[in-house]
């Protein structure tokens, strides 16, 4: 077989699949937040600088919190206004409230990100309100938003199980997303926060949801906890998702939820995109080359796959390893 067919064999496209997807990285927020040692804005920004020069279309670059809560995101305006804008990356960030509206709104984003849990006992822990205080919190960030001509997207956290309540109920995820929905947001994201999706109930989801609110756009948010992020990946797309949501290196993972990791890798998601025949306009070895210099930002190492094994077809020489004996 030559080198060409071999090449369209690897990039197959499965039926159903869509021809191309948006990968959001959230590792900048998501992933940053988590880490106890301050990393310096600069070096904020010069990932998500990296990220953008790979071809990342959409960062959640940030999130508009009060430094208390999260005092590794203090610097939420300088980063932002340090962020590459001339390439078109669309940038985000999450806001909790109406003075993170604001100052989001002062800082120029694209698009302000709200979120909810599915399950009272998360979002209590999580925020410290209850799930109806907070849907009723966002009547004002969109008010806040809608003044600056930014749109709106929500995030439902714990959409596949809850680590205090066990599983939630699909009829909670879509009343959720409805209200977003009436609130006049563009989209919203399932989040997996402690790695309890499985391929089946992503199926389950997307269905209710593609059925209850067919004006949103579905994005997916998994974690790798149990070792499936990316086969919950592969049923969304047979749903025909096409924005998910992943982290650099596989960062992140909440501090408010017991037994939370990682979100799953982006450049591991790329790599399965790619493979899949699935477009996502990111360059896979410079995102490589951003993983292996985060973890060595933080200091610790990373879940990442590809980031350690390289690109499928990479070679070695035959020296690399010694030679069997016998």
């Amino acid at each position: 077989m030559h080198d060409g067919a071999a090449a369209t064999i690897g990039r197959y496209r499965p039926t159903g699949f869509p021809d191309r997807v948006r990968v959001i990285e959230v590792g900048p927020r998501d992933g940053f937040q988590a880490e106890a040692g301050w990393i310096p804005t600069a070096r904020k920004t010069a990932i998500v600088n990296r990220l953008i020069g790979a071809g990342v279309p959409q960062l959640e670059v940030t999130s508009f919190v009060s430094p208390r809560a999260v005092p590794q995101l203090r610097d939420a305006a300088e980063v932002m206004a340090g962020a590459d804008r001339s390439r078109g990356a669309r940038l985000t960030a999450l806001v909790p409230n109406a003075r993170g509206a604001e100052a989001a709104a002062a800082a120029r984003v694209d698009a302000m990100v709200v979120f909810v849990s599915a399950s009272e006992s998360h979002n209590l822990k999580n925020v410290n309100r209850s799930r109806a205080d907070s849907l009723d919190g966002f009547e004002t960030v969109c008010a806040i938003a809608r003044e600056a001509g930014i749109p709106v997207h929500g995030a439902i956290a714990t959409a596949f199980g809850c680590p205090f309540e066990a599983d939630v109920a699909t009829e909670a995820v879509v009343e959720i997303a409805g209200t977003f929905a009436r609130l006049g947001m563009i989209g919203v994201t399932l989040g997996d926060t402690t790695g309890m999706a499985t391929p089946p109930l992503v199926t389950d989801r997307c269905r209710a949801l593609k059925a209850a609110v067919p004006d949103l756009e579905i994005s997916l948010h998994f974690h790798n906890t149990r070792g499936v992020g990316l086969v919950n990946v592969y049923a969304g797309l047979t749903e025909g998702i096409t924005t998910f949501e992943s982290a650099v290196g596989g960062l992140g993972g909440c501090p408010f939820a017991p037994g939370a990791t990682g979100n799953i890798c982006t450049e591991d998601l790329v790599y399965l995109l790619d493979a899949c025949g699935v477009e996502t306009g990111i360059d896979l070895d410079a995102l490589i080359g951003i993983a292996r210099d985060v973890e060595t930002l933080i200091g610790r190492t990373l879940p990442g796959q590809v980031m350690k094994a390289g690109p499928r077809l990479a070679t070695s020489p035959l020296d690399a390893v010694a030679t069997a004996c016998g």
